[in-house]
């Protein structure tokens, strides 16, 4: 058993899941430091504070064993406190006290200033867009607004993260210049839903006017879209992305289906002509534009014509990236209450089915890069390699630019000009202009 320290308690934040949390844990971080308290990254600490993810069964199993794993180093004396905050405490705080009891307290994913409190710390409201980055200091997530306002039948979201609030432009600036300051050249905007950003609080769809106060600010290179909604989205986006260079010709779209009637049964909002439409307008506007999407199989009552008829329309539409999932059956969500018919293994094969025509795109289009020269943004160096991107690519989820490192040097967080001499399905390979 460790020895218990006489001094200060240190603090380790643990997170699981996607950009948002990783941006939730950053502002508790830079929180905690404000108050003078020792606080680490996913490190040895004495108090651990575990930020979780509850959105589908994978991402639950991990949080709930992570939980699991962090309770019983309390028994076996290697930490002395362990706190959980986040979406699957805030939907499931009531199981979670009966079924693992021994974690200090439960937070959920609005209770910063209880969290704190817990920890011997004030909230302080004077600290606008502080935080503690834990992503490579060139690049960093700015969340626009938080919670989500939209019906869709399949989402737990607005169950775990509540109504959509935004953020107003004066402070998102503020942040900007704040992250600028510390080295950030990429500002990766994320939302549960940017589409929806300003309704609220101006009384419109404000995207576009937020972009063109975000791109005045000295420091920010590149600034990407995360999570558009389709559903309404502002065509006046399209406009500014073309015309400013900053922003790059990038946008993270979930889709989710293209069948009319899984859409309608999805509840969100459209069809497949006007998502069709909506691509179109994309492609029209911006004609180089990378789109990224998500799609959902095996949603209750998914035929195996609705899924041949999604196959074939990402056959057709070509998008430059791609993400499949499996439905999973959520409780306390509208479509809880249709039948989840469509079992496992199909729903594993229809995934494997959609991954592998895009991969095929993938290889196709990447072939088309050969002989061309793109502005890189590098994020590391792994084994032989700088690793590297374009503008079309997001960190973690997107291609890899790869350069060989023999008589060469690129430090991490530069932009530097390859031309791509050969390329794989999900991988670039090149040499420095």
């Amino acid at each position: 058993m460790r020895t218990k320290s006489t001094g200060q308690k240190k603090i380790n934040i643990v997170t699981l899941g996607c950009s948002k949390n990783v941006y939730d844990s950053e502002v508790l971080m830079g929180q905690l430091q404000a108050n003078g308290k020792e606080v680490v990254h996913e490190d040895r600490g004495d108090i651990v504070v575990i930020n979780t993810c509850g959105f589908i069964d994978n991402a639950k199993e991990e949080s709930i064993n992570t939980i699991l794993d962090y309770v019983d180093a309390k028994k076996r004396g290697e930490v002395e406190k362990v706190f959980v905050t986040g979406c699957l405490s805030e939907r499931y705080k009531p199981d979670l006290l009966r079924e693992i009891p021994d974690v200090d307290q439960y937070f959920g994913t609005r209770d910063l200033p209880l969290l704190l409190k817990q920890l011997g710390a004030d909230y302080k409201h004077e600290l606008v867009g502080e935080r503690m980055i834990t992503t490579p200091k060139h690049y960093a997530y700015l969340k626009i607004s938080e919670g989500c306002d939209r019906p869709c039948s399949f989402c737990a979201i607005p169950l775990m993260r509540g109504k959509h609030i935004s953020t107003p432009i004066e402070n998102l600036v503020l942040e900007t210049k704040k992250l600028a300051k510390k080295g950030v050249k990429e500002l990766i905007l994320i939302a549960q839903d940017l589409t929806f950003y300003g309704l609220d609080i101006y009384k419109k769809r404000a995207l576009g006017d937020l972009l063109k106060e975000l791109v005045k600010v000295d420091g920010i290179e590149w600034i990407r879209l995360h999570y558009a909604f389709p559903t309404g989205f502002p065509e006046d986006v399209l406009d500014i992305i073309r015309e400013e260079e900053k922003i790059c010709n990038y946008i993270d779209i979930p889709l989710q289906h293209i069948n009319s009637k899984v859409l309608k049964d999805m509840k969100r909002g459209t069809s497949h002509e006007k998502t069709n439409a909506l691509l179109d307008k994309f492609r029209e506007k911006v004609p180089n534009m990378a789109i990224r999407t998500t799609l959902i199989v095996g949603f209750p009552g998914e035929s195996e014509e609705d899924f041949q008829e999604m196959k074939e329309w990402v056959r057709t539409q070509r998008f430059d990236r791609l993400g499949c999932f499996t439905y999973s059956h959520e409780e306390n969500t509208t479509a809880f209450v249709l039948n989840d018919d469509v079992p496992q293994e199909v729903k594993d094969a229809r995934v494997e089915e959609i991954m592998e025509v895009q991969s095929q795109i993938s290889w196709e289009k990447n072939q088309e890069k050969i002989g061309k020269v793109f502005n890189c943004l590098f994020d590391r160096k792994e084994g032989n390699y700088f690793v590297g991107r374009t503008e079309f690519d997001s960190p973690d989820v997107d291609n890899t630019v790869l350069v060989p490192t023999e008589n060469i040097y690129i430090s991490v967080g530069d932009f530097a000009n390859v031309k791509i001499t050969s390329a794989e399905e999900f991988d670039l390979i090149g040499e420095l202009v």
